[in-house]
């Protein structure tokens, strides 16, 4: 019995997670007639029209073409800065470490919008203002203390006895580091990497104070798609939810290996 109501719950959560993304997968394929009919509540026939004009019409495959422009350099600057970092506070002792820590989380503890004001300001100052870089820049600076912290955590779980050995046998500590300790920790940046990319494709509000005509799906979303019909509506949440879900069902486990790490 007790395995049976286990099994029972985990359905009604994934019911209850899943329900609503099916409604909106079937809204954004469900023809204009079907939609506005109050009778209908199964559509007869599906179509892709909705999507179609959504990427074609509406500029959605410009603004898709962005946004993983994006999240790739996004992704690319909070990896450069993110896993070194990562790997000096699971290797090395310093003052101040877990202030460090502790600020890197209160980082993500300020509403953006606090500072949007005072960021386009100083966006218009530097010529970065309506471009992708910027946007770019915005989206690391949010994604980098999610990376420190996740690195950290990977590389914690990988004996540092590996390393000391391949230094033994001749290897500096960088060669140790590229031969040894990033080939056992691949899966799991790999992992966080997708992560990133994914926090970066979901963002909206830098998107859409800080670009004009370089918007990202989500800010071109607000700004365009919401002004349409419903069904558009749908449409555009279909987009930007599939991707997301389709990243994270390929890592899942890897996801789950670094918070069980980052826990203990």
């Amino acid at each position: 019995m007790k395995r049976l109501f286990i099994i029972l719950g985990v359905i009604a959560i994934a019911l209850w997670f899943l329900t609503p993304i099916l409604f909106i997968i079937v809204a954004s394929l469900t023809t204009t007639s079907d939609y506005y009919n109050p009778k209908v509540i199964i559509p007869s026939r599906f179509t892709f029209e909705h999507l179609y004009k959504l990427f074609f019409t509406l500029g959605g495959l410009k603004a898709t073409l962005t946004s993983v422009q994006v999240a790739a350099i996004s992704m690319g600057i909070s990896f450069l800065i993110g896993l070194p970092a990562g790997y000096a506070f699971t290797r090395y002792i310093f003052p101040g470490k877990n202030a460090i820590r502790l600020i890197l989380l209160l980082t993500r503890s300020i509403p953006l919008i606090v500072i949007a004001v005072p960021l386009v300001v100083l966006y218009l100052k530097l010529n970065l203002a309506d471009s992708m870089m910027g946007v770019a820049l915005a989206h690391a600076s949010m994604i980098i203390p999610f990376v420190v912290l996740i690195t950290s955590s990977i590389f914690s779980s990988i004996s540092v006895e590996y390393e000391e050995a391949g230094m033994v046998f001749g290897l500096t500590r960088f060669q140790a580091f590229v031969r040894i300790t990033l080939p056992l920790a691949i899966p799991g940046l790999a992992a966080s990497a997708i992560f990133a990319f994914i926090m970066s494709w979901n963002e909206v509000f830098a998107a859409s104070i800080l670009t004009i005509s370089n918007r990202t799906l989500p800010a071109h979303i607000l700004s365009t798609a919401m002004a349409s019909p419903d069904y558009f509506k749908f449409a555009a949440g279909t987009v930007m939810a599939l991707p997301a879900m389709v990243f994270i069902f390929f890592i899942r486990k890897y996801l789950i290996t670094m918070w069980g790490i980052s826990l203990k």
